[in-house]
């Protein structure tokens, strides 16, 4: 009968373990992602051994040359997993010792497997932010290249869903990408939280062989030493706060999508979704389904999920490793691959969109352009609060007759306050209206065009 594999922990075990336990244990099928991450902190630390005198040179190059070799057969698809391994770790060290022999034992002298994975985890982690950023950097661009493009096209602006002003449909779009700018500048500040080298802590307690840490950070491309052992290997801060940062920018993809989802409604018909991301009904042939954006917005639901349900893992742990932090890799794992396409289908869906703008002209109408009524009676040296009154009177004439307030007569407005003059006309001007919001921010066209040299800056 076959042995049981040898466990890097099994020393201290005479018996078997139920198989039901062996796989209730295992995380290989997931943390398997973390291979090269696994096998670089394994190279450097090897090298640092070396310089500590731990390991001869020739040593050190067969346990690189071994873990180059290991490194090559997972990327190539070739990697054979066995049984007993039990994580990204274990299956390493074992395929290590497979090709280089007994040597390979030495690698993880002074090591932990609780300094390791945290390690791995930072390293696996920063390289994903670098991309996160990127994919953000690349929608911030499709938002920016559509907000010039689109600049003429004059649309209504909502507030509690009820019509309210007029505004660029740029300016729109532009709110959105200063929402993801944020996103991606706050990343940015977040490297430097998981920029701190773990390796070194052993267990928990520290390493007996004098191990140079920061040579070690250096070599690794870390920003920081961790500066105390427990916190090296137990800390998982920095997975709750990228799961939240996650949960930020989905939050955003998901605004952005309801708008769209509303405003490519028959009842309004704003925008039109290009074919590759719509679909159909299977019962009803004129449908014509946003399933991208509704996927988009469902999603942040499982991202704010992952966060939440790792802060209740996280929150009630003795110091320091516990196995329950198993269960931050996959959360972990999830938002990246949620967030990574979720950001590329926004990108793809906001360059390809088509815009109707006849319809976003069409539900201009001229009570939109009430507060511009009193705006034009503070010019003439009304106080506000008043002017807000009469221009709420005016809107009720307007309603009791059945008309637009722009169909009031001068006249009219006279019964209301004595300071309308035949210049009042000018009001009822959609693109007048907008370029009147000419301070920084507003929805003039001098603005927005100084919006979109702002982020261009940025982008560049």
């Amino acid at each position: 009968m076959a042995s049981e594999p040898k466990k890097l922990w099994g020393g201290r075990f005479s018996g078997a373990t139920d198989p039901l336990m062996e796989a209730f244990n295992e995380s290989i099928h997931f943390d398997r992602r973390m291979y090269a991450a696994d096998i670089q902190g394994s190279q450097a630390y090897a090298r640092e051994l070396s310089r500590q005198g731990i390991l001869t040179p020739a040593e050190q190059a067969t346990l690189d040359s071994g873990l180059l070799a290991v490194k090559e057969e997972w990327a190539s698809g070739v990697f054979e997993l066995k049984p007993g391994d039990e994580d990204i770790h274990t299956a390493n060290e074992r395929r290590l010792g497979e090709l280089v022999g007994e040597v390979a034992g030495k690698l993880h002298t002074g090591r932990s497997r609780n300094d390791q994975v945290a390690t791995d985890m930072r390293l696996w982690l920063l390289e994903e932010v670098t991309k996160t950023v990127a994919f953000l950097r690349d929608l911030v661009g499709a938002l920016v290249h559509r907000a010039d493009t689109d600049i003429d096209a004059l649309m209504p602006g909502y507030t509690h869903l009820q019509r309210a002003q007029p505004i660029r449909w740029s300016h729109l779009l532009l709110s959105y990408a200063f929402w993801f700018q944020q996103d991606a500048m706050r990343l940015e500040q977040f490297v430097p939280r998981v920029s701190q080298l773990p390796l070194g802590s052993g267990a928990l307690a520290g390493n007996p062989f004098q191990v140079d840490r920061e040579a070690l950070a250096k070599e690794l491309g870390f920003a920081s030493v961790a500066p105390n052992s427990l916190y090296g290997t137990s800390d998982r801060d920095f997975v709750a706060e990228f799961l939240f940062h996650c949960s930020m920018v989905m939050l955003h993809i998901s605004r952005l999508a309801e708008d769209l989802i509303i405003y490519s409604s028959a009842e309004f018909g704003f925008v039109q979704l290009a074919d590759a991301y719509s679909t159909g009904s299977s019962l009803m042939p004129q449908k014509k389904n946003p399933d991208s954006l509704e996927l988009l917005r469902g999603k942040c639901g499982r991202v704010f999920g992952a966060m939440s349900g790792f802060m209740m893992t996280y929150k009630g742990l003795p110091s320091t490793y516990n196995k329950d932090m198993q269960e931050d890799k996959e959360p972990m794992f999830d938002a990246v691959d949620t967030l990574s396409g979720s950001l590329r289908i926004t990108t793809a869906v906001i360059a390809t969109l088509k815009i109707r703008t006849n319809r976003m002209r069409e539900s201009l109408t001229g009570d939109m352009l009430a507060t511009d009524l009193a705006e034009y009676l503070v010019r003439k040296g009304v106080p506000f609060r008043k002017t807000h009154h009469i221009s709420g009177a005016a809107v009720k004439m307007a309603e009791d007759r059945g008309c637009q307030i722009s169909d009031l007569s001068v006249a009219d407005l006279k019964t209301l306050h004595e300071s309308f003059e035949d210049d009042v006309l000018g009001v009822w001007d959609f693109e007048k209206s907008v370029d009147n919001r000419c301070s920084v921010g507003g929805t003039s066209r001098k603005t927005v065009v100084a919006q979109i040299e702002q982020l261009k800056q940025w982008l560049a």
